[in-house]
This record gives structure tokens, sequence and C-alpha cells, in this order.
């Protein structure tokens, strides 16, 4: 057995190398693995690999390479719609109960939601992203509108039309717009997927449902307000992000992240610091006045390969990966919120992220797309009738989304 650990070894002679499959960030993952195998006192090293920047083509990568019984997967870095696939196809490794207990204690209930399938934890929570309505202060008050209060679609649309100002949301034909739809029919009190999410035969949606339709409605009033700029059909977070940097900008929802730019932004001179100083952020818009907003959840978890030949001692690496200190790091270096709740009172991140309690409380009312093995179909049908966003029809894109998703689930059409 030495000989065998030796030879995939990459910390001398009998030390396991433990490789990480990680979505490309700024450095920050790789930082984690230089930390965890100094941590580990030589029981093991990580290396990482990084994987595909669209999260679509990490999962191919990884599926092709798990089906095939791939054992040099120890860790990966998963984005959570693909979580229900991997568990139900037998990609990942059980977690150990007492592994289980500590990473999901202080951790955000969506987070947990996240790495879960079928009633078990399958993944280990770790980072955890969420969308916050983004606004120019300057805008709102000149609007009338109270912030510190939670505002609906109407209100924003209604203020950005007084104000002429641009609504920023994301409307490409891709996984954002997934995302901005689930975030509107859960706020609603629905769910794409009503029941039997494991059965493609079975599945029940919930598109033509109450909160389906008030979903569809919303995005329909957002998409034809007039404030969202003529690119809406192509409009992604980044490009988002951008317009809120300029004189027009009003709200906008999307991650975090456009803070850290903005900063960047003033630094390479290509920002005022005036146009920062005017931004504020909030949760998510409600849908209906009065009902709480289930605001985008995202981030990455960490699952193990089924195939690794040290399934226990990467356990033991997630736990270092995803223990506070260094989800605090992730936080202020990458700029990726924590699932840890612990994280939110550092110092450190108080002083890099002012908007670290809005975050927070926004992961507490989140909610998560989907759970399903057939995300991918789900999704890609969803994104197909959906888009473009402009033209959507509450009476009528609902159903043909609905029959569009249920025939590509029998396989009698394809996307």
């Amino acid at each position: 057995m030495a000989s065998g650990l030796a030879a995939c070894g990459g910390g001398g002679s009998g030390t396991p190398e433990l490789i990480w499959y990680t979505n490309p960030d700024s450095g920050g993952q790789a930082e984690l693995a230089a930390r965890c195998t100094e941590a580990a006192g030589g029981a093991y090293t990580i290396t990482t690999s990084v994987l595909p920047r669209e999260s679509s083509a990490q999962r191919e990568q990884l599926v092709r390479r798990l089906a095939a019984n791939d054992a040099s997967i120890d860790i990966m870095s998963l984005d959570p719609p693909f979580i229900p696939e991997f568990a139900q196809a037998g990609f990942l490794a059980p977690v150990p109960e007492d592994v289980a207990e500590r990473v999901t204690t202080d951790v955000v209930a969506s987070a947990i939601e996240g790495s879960t399938w079928d009633g078990e934890l399958v993944t280990v929570p770790w980072w955890a992203n969420t969308q916050l309505l983004w606004y120019r202060t300057s805008v709102a008050e000149a609007a009338g509108l109270d912030m510190t209060q939670p505002v609906t679609w109407d209100q924003i649309i209604t203020a950005a039309q007084d104000q002429d100002r641009l609504i920023g949301v994301q409307g490409i034909r891709a996984e954002a717009l997934t995302v901005w739809f689930n975030a509107l029919i859960e706020s609603a009190g629905g769910s794409i997927i009503a029941e039997n999410s494991t059965d493609p035969e079975q599945i029940q949606l919930g598109l033509t449902s109450d909160a389906g339709v008030r979903a569809t409605e919303v995005m329909r009033d957002i998409s034809n307000s007039g404030q969202v700029g003529p690119a809406l059909s192509t409009a992604n977070e980044d490009s988002t992000a951008t317009g809120f940097e300029s004189d027009q900008a009003g709200f906008m929802v999307n991650y975090p992240f456009v803070y850290a730019r903005a900063l960047a932004a003033v630094e390479g001179g290509t920002l005022d610091q005036s146009a920062v100083d005017d931004y504020g952020w909030a949760v998510y818009p409600q849908v209906d006045e009065g009902t709480d907003a289930a605001p985008p959840y995202g981030g990455i978890n960490l699952g193990v390969g089924a195939y690794s030949e040290h399934t226990d001692l990467a356990y033991e690496a997630t736990e270092c990966i995803t223990s506070t200190e260094n989800q605090a790091f992730y936080f202020v270096n990458d700029g990726n919120p924590a699932s840890d709740t612990a994280v939110y009172d550092d110092p450190a991140v108080l002083e890099d992220f002012p908007m670290a309690p809005t975050i927070l409380q926004s992961l507490e009312q989140a909610a998560p797309r989907p759970q399903t093995p057939y995300y991918s179909e789900v999704s890609g049908g969803l994104q197909r009738e959906y888009h473009p966003t402009a033209s959507v029809d509450p009476s009528s894109t609902p159903q043909a989304a609905t029959e569009l998703i249920e025939a590509v689930l029998r396989k009698e059409q394809l996307l």
C-alpha cells in the first residue's frame, strides 16, 4: 500500500496527494490548498486543478470523469444545482456523521439546504453567494423610497421611471435568467418544481401556479418598464455591474462582487469615488408587499469523489478549507461570502464589506434553485421559453415552458 501512496504522493514519499478540482477564482482556492497542506503537517498535500469557467462545462468535465470511475478526483468545488445529480449517480462519497455535524454548525440554512439531497447532507457547505438589491442612494432619496424598509419590484419600477434611471437585471439566455426567475417565483410563494423532483416522468412543475404567473408578470413588467436599457436580452452579471457604474444607474440586483469591482475601478482611475459613495444596498426586492423576498442562493460546496482512495483525508481537508478562519480569508481575498455565520463578526470582513450584515440576512432568507437530478433540462427549458424576457406572457409562457420541459424529461423533445 505504501508504494501506491508514494506513487500518487505530491508531498514526498508516502504522503497522499489530494487533488482538488476548483472553479476559477482570484487565487484564493490555491492559497487555501497551501494553507491546509501546511496545517496537515505531512498527513496529506492538496494540489488544485482548475475547471472551466462556465458551471455547465465544469459539470460536464466532472461527470465524464466520474462516470469513468476516476480515482484522481478527491475534492470538487460544486455548483449547488448540480449536487442532486451527482448524489443520485453515486459520484459523491458519503459524508461521515461526525463531519456532517461539525460542518453544519452555525451555517446559514440556505447553504445546508443546497448541500442536501434526499434528506441527507451529501456535500460540505462552503461559500454561499446571494444577490442584494443595490441602489444609488441619491436616486432612492429623490424618489422618496425608505430603503430601511423592504421595497417591492413595483416600487422600484415606479422610482426608476420617476427619476429616469436604469434598473439592472440579468436577462441573458443563460443560468442567470433561471436564477432571476427562481427568485421571483420563490418570493411569490411558489417553486419551479412543485413535486416529485426525482422522477422525470412524474415531475410536477409549478410554473402555471398563481406564484408562477405572478413571477412572469413581474419579469414582464420590469423588462417592459422602459428603464432596463437596450441590451437586456444579453445582460449578465458583469454587464449589469458596468451599467450600475454609469451616470444613468438607479437600481440593480446582483452579487456582492460589484462593490469590490467598483472600488477597483476607482483605484484604476475609471470610476469616480463619488459614484461608489452613492452605492446603497438592501435585501432583494419583494414580489408582493409584506411577503419576505426569497433572494437567490448560490456559491460553492465541496464534494468528495466516490472513487477517491483517500476519502477520510479528503473530508479532513474539507474541514480545514471551510474553517471559520479560512472562510473569512476567502471572503476578504476573493469577495465570496461565507456560509459560516461567525465570519460575519470578523472585523476584517466588516471593514472590507460593510454590507456583510445584509448579505447574512439575505442568505438566511435565500432559496436554492430547484433541487433535482434533472436540473440541466429544467433550467434549459425555462431559459428557452422565458427569453427574451420582454416577450414573456403570463397567460401563455408558463404553460409553454411546462410543456417543453415535460417533453424534454420524457425524451420526446430535445433542447
